[in-house]
């Protein structure tokens, strides 16, 4: 018994280390990728969509706060590759672990469901863990660069809201994805298999025309979003999300399409509000849907119930009673008295 005790004390901490790790590689991974498209505001360089703040989010939810240190050692490794180490590193580090940490407890606060299927978790999701948790890494990454001169001060704003509007992008375009993913058992048994790829040859095809259209077309992608959610709910709506919002902001960076001749703040406003409203559509629209959906089901069930409890209440009171006493014979009974 002492020696399974001891077996699992060490395998805790070996465990919690490859948590670590893999929240690492995730995160490393997910801003490499991130870092692919770039946009330039007031002469900072910044992505229109950071990755990893999805990733930090989707990994606290999953593995709880332990994995933070893994998120830390991501982050290290990614400001590491743009120069040496320095004392601001440590700074823009803290920013970029205590603002997932910080949207962790808010969400687990209010009682958060990572299957997304209330509208609430939803709510709180875009509004706790996107919007508020990541002011932190925005102030703390733009305070970093004007503490060491990199930053002019008149520039603060526009860097300070790119910055932010992109790392919020990150945790409502991926962290749905992930928590999607983390939910699906194995084997899959689609039963509207036939749509779901009538569906994506759909986006395979409207999408590229509405990102790369000169003509300013990118409504099309909302009867996309809408009927993924209603007939796919939350998995359906949060892929075509994610399509959607890879390929504009490829445009975007690429400056063609709807994205063309306008100048930085302008592009990096309307790529934004695009991809927001996208994803707060693809997010409200399936969580109602799905709640919808439960509710009905609940109804259906507690009618189920009603009528097990009826059938049987029914069948206990049709027990064999006495037949009527005969008038007649009563009479004649009287007459013989």
């Amino acid at each position: 018994m002492a020696a399974v005790v001891g077996t699992r004390e060490l395998s805790r901490p070996a465990v919690v280390a490859l948590q670590a790790l893999t929240v690492a590689a995730c995160y490393y991974g997910a801003g490499r990728l991130g870092l692919l498209r770039r946009l330039v505001v007031e002469g900072a360089v910044f992505t229109p969509i950071w990755p990893p703040t999805g990733v930090a989010v989707a990994a606290l939810l999953i593995f709880g706060v332990r994995a933070w240190l893994g998120i830390a050692l991501g982050a290290l490794l990614i400001v590491m590759s743009f120069g040496s180490l320095q004392p601001t590193v440590f700074g823009i580090v803290a920013g970029n672990t205590a603002a997932p940490v910080c949207a962790y407890f808010m969400l687990r606060g209010l009682g958060f469901r990572i299957d997304l299927s209330r509208l609430r978790d939803c709510l709180a999701l875009v509004f706790l863990g996107a919007l508020g948790s990541m002011l932190i890494s925005a102030s703390a990454g733009v305070g970093m660069l004007v503490l060491t001169d990199k930053l002019a001060t008149d520039s603060v704003w526009p860097v300070w809201l790119a910055w932010w509007v992109g790392d919020a992008m990150g945790v409502l375009i991926v962290t749905p994805v992930i928590l999607m993913l983390y939910g699906v058992r194995l084997p899959l048994r689609p039963a509207r298999w036939k749509e779901g790829l009538v569906l994506a040859l759909a986006a395979c095809v409207i999408v590229p025309i509405a990102t790369n259209s000169p003509i300013s077309v990118l409504f099309l992608v909302y009867p996309l979003l809408i009927w993924a959610a209603l007939r796919f709910q939350y998995g359906g709506s949060v892929l075509c999300a994610l399509f959607a919002s890879v390929l504009a902001t490829i445009a975007a960076t690429d400056e063609v399409g709807p994205f063309e001749n306008l100048s930085d703040t302008t592009l990096m406003i309307k790529l934004q509000a695009f991809n927001g409203s996208m994803a707060l559509t693809a997010l409200l629209l399936a969580a109602v849907i799905t709640e919808q959906r439960n509710t009905r089901r609940s109804v259906e069930r507690a009618c189920q119930d009603l009528v097990q409890v009826l059938e049987h209440l029914t069948a206990g009171n049709s027990s064999p009673r006495p037949p009527p006493p005969d008038d007649g014979a009563i009479g004649r009974q009287d007459q013989a008295r």
